[in-house]
């Protein structure tokens, strides 16, 4: 029957009556920029995740910046990071001024590897940015640790990870600060681009505030130079009717992934390693095949849609030509990066849906190796 890769409109219509009347209150009330819409938004956002101040922002992009911004990250520093994320990671610290320094990541997890952070740290190293990858909570124990013996700041990407949790506890995965994107696609999403940055530091709360609004803390009066990075009134309340549905959808997503690594055991199919002490929300479903490019061909064939997240790592990308790393210099994302598939994951898949592409993907991908 063909299953899609996503289906935001399935999920509008499982809440389009609490969805309509939240935007309409917004449009009646006609304050559109901040407003207590936003602040309820961030004060429950900031709850659910452990955090104890929440800063709202135009996207996960400007959050990001924010959350580098906040932790002091200044022109000239170096920010370590996975050379296997989205560039919206290392466009925020070349924002910030400073220079991103990429490692490899772990072969089964693809997340950041504590030891070639460790190895990478010198005299200019300012904060260290895990990133959350797919879903999942890097190694915050041993990254929190070089960062108390190093004196660094570490700054959580958790643009893919909403609610997700080590030791059952959501606070361990955050940094300092933390940068959450709500991306229409993301697990918690928006109707447009929207962010967030997660904070326990009042007064870096008040000062990323001020920064993403123009660098004022009063109207027309400003203290920075600051960006426009508001998050607007119609975006949080879509959010905050969404944050009440979360945890029944991570429960959806986390169930179907374990029907997935269920049907892959002992398949030509190998699912990116899930730690069992984190918990994984499945923002993506990823695995790995011998053959990426005939396997995604024939599940096309089938009306099966799938992704690559992400077909080039940073430092291959001519964006980053400038720090002069060729092919070679991070083995492991690079060996995985040509084998990895996403498949389709969300809320409202049926079981029988996960099967289906369960069962197709086997066949494809068992097909070449045969």
């Amino acid at each position: 029957m063909g299953v899609p890769f996503l289906d935001l409109k399935a999920q509008y219509a499982s809440i389009k009556g609490d969805i309509d009347a939240a935007i309409a209150g917004v449009v009646e009330s006609c304050g559109f920029i901040g407003g207590e819409t936003v602040r309820r938004f961030e004060r429950n956002f900031a709850a659910y995740s452990g955090a104890k101040f929440g800063v709202g922002s135009c996207s996960g992009t400007s959050a990001l910046h924010l959350a580098l911004l906040g932790a002091g990250v200044k022109r000239g520093d170096e920010v370590i990071t996975a050379c296997n994320t989205f560039i919206a990671t290392t466009e925020a610290i070349m924002h910030a001024g400073a220079k991103p320094v990429l490692v490899d990541v772990d072969e089964e997890t693809q997340l950041i590897d504590p030891a070639k952070v460790e190895a990478a740290v010198t005299p200019r190293t300012r904060a260290i940015i895990p990133v959350h990858l797919y879903g999942q909570p890097a190694d915050m124990d041993a990254i929190n640790d070089i960062a108390r013996r190093k004196n660094l700041k570490v700054i959580a990407d958790a643009a893919q990870s909403h609610g997700s949790s080590i030791a059952g506890d959501r606070k361990k995965t955050l940094g300092f600060t933390t940068a959450f994107s709500f991306y229409p696609g993301k697990n918690l999403g928006a109707y447009g681009d929207a962010g967030l940055v997660a904070t326990d530091d009042e007064e870096v709360a008040i000062t990323m505030r001020a920064l993403g609004d123009h660098g004022s803390k009063e109207k027309y009066h400003h203290l920075y130079e600051g960006w426009n990075y508001r998050l607007d009134a119609i975006q949080a309340a879509v959010l905050d009717v969404k944050l009440k549905h979360l945890d029944q959808w991570t429960e959806r997503r986390r169930a179907h992934a374990a029907r997935y690594d269920e049907a892959f055991a002992g398949s030509a199919v190998q699912p990116i390693k899930a730690v069992p002490n984190r918990t994984h929300v499945y923002h993506l479903y990823v695995v790995r095949v011998a053959d990426r490019d005939a396997t995604m061909a024939r599940l096309k064939e089938k009306g099966i849609a799938t992704g690559i997240h992400y077909p080039l790592p940073l430092h291959l990308q001519p964006a980053y030509a400038h720090l002069g790393l060729k092919q070679g210099a991070f083995p492991i994302a690079e060996k995985v990066v040509a084998r990895i598939v996403s498949l389709p994951m969300y809320a409202e898949m049926t079981d029988a849906m996960v099967d289906e592409v369960a069962a197709a993907t086997i066949e494809a991908a068992s097909a070449r190796v045969g």
